[in-house]
């Protein structure tokens, strides 16, 4: 089992470019897994049954997690037997016909552009810090980026005079996002009069000297660091923020603006356009007043 997990972790890495925190997750969850198999006394892919998988399952809704999570644990496990039978680690998949546990589908929140306008324009503090600081959110919310593809960034990955920014989103692929206006205004400031000092203060041996967004030592900006800043900023607006909130504002306000789903699509790295399409059941008022504007019996004359 211990083999067959090390490939299957390397096989991510490798030839299906996860990044570290998808590698995290899938590590963790395969931990668990093997525990559950271990307590059953299972130590070989070729020897587990469905009612093991199943065991597994009842045990993580057992424990308290949530519906989500229970779904990406399963999602892990499934993923996992199916490399073992292409790889010639067990004669059958035990997770074959095995459904994922259902999870409520919910929308994603999204914040106002009026509660957008309030989180850029409050003033931010002088100095190197405080130019980073916006110019994340402003990119956050201006290109619609995860916060991995963020954190990502490096220096020439930014073309403020073509108006581009290249990311690599899930699976290592490369897409390229437009930048204007103020997010693009906010970067070069950065790049001029706060990176610079930030990169020169106390920087540490062996920092990476390529990174956009960096920390008071110099070095690379972490998710965590990332996550910590939007909450910080959105509570002095008083409002209740992640970065998955800006990317989700992003999204919704271009649909508002009259942005077409495969543009949209094209500028958040989607697959498939069906994870696109959630958005346009965000807000209801825009579909109001296409109705009104275009059905021909649907205002009183």
């Amino acid at each position: 089992m211990d083999a067959a997990v090390r490939d299957f972790l390397a096989h991510l890495a490798v030839e299906r470019g996860a990044s570290q925190h998808t590698m995290d997750a899938y590590r963790r969850d395969l931990a668990r897994y093997q525990a559950t198999l271990g307590e059953r006394g299972v130590s070989d892919p070729a020897a587990v049954t469905r009612e093991d998988v199943v065991e597994h399952q009842r045990r993580l809704f057992a424990a308290g997690f949530a519906p989500s999570t229970v779904e990406r644990n399963m999602a892990a496990v499934r993923s996992f037997h199916r490399f073992c039978l292409r790889e010639g680690f067990a004669d059958l998949d035990p997770t074959a016909g095995l459904p994922l546990p259902k999870v409520p589908s919910r929308l994603p929140q999204a914040i106002s552009v009026e509660e957008a306008e309030r989180l850029l324009s409050q003033p931010f503090p002088d100095g190197p810090a405080g130019l980073r600081d916006r110019a994340i959110l402003e990119v956050l919310y201006g290109c619609g980026l995860r916060v991995s593809e963020l954190v990502g960034l490096n220096t020439d990955d930014v073309d403020l005079p073509g108006g581009f920014v290249r990311v690599f989103g899930k699976g290592a692929k490369e897409r390229v996002v437009p930048i204007g206006g103020y997010a693009a205004r906010a970067v070069e400031d950065y790049l001029a009069h706060g990176r610079p000092y930030l990169r020169s203060a106390r920087s540490v041996a062996g920092a990476d000297r390529s990174a956009l967004f960096v920390n008071q030592r110099g070095g690379r900006l972490t998710r965590q660091a990332i996550f910590g800043i939007v909450k910080r900023y959105g509570a002095r607006a008083g409002l209740d923020l992640h970065p998955h909130t800006l990317r989700h504002s992003f999204a919704t306000h271009m649909l508002q603006g009259g942005a077409d789903l495969r543009s949209l699509q094209e500028m958040l790295g989607h697959a498939d356009i069906s994870t696109t399409q959630v958005y346009t059941h965000v807000d209801r008022s825009h579909l109001v007043e296409e109705y009104l504007s275009t059905h021909p019996r649907a205002r009183l004359r």
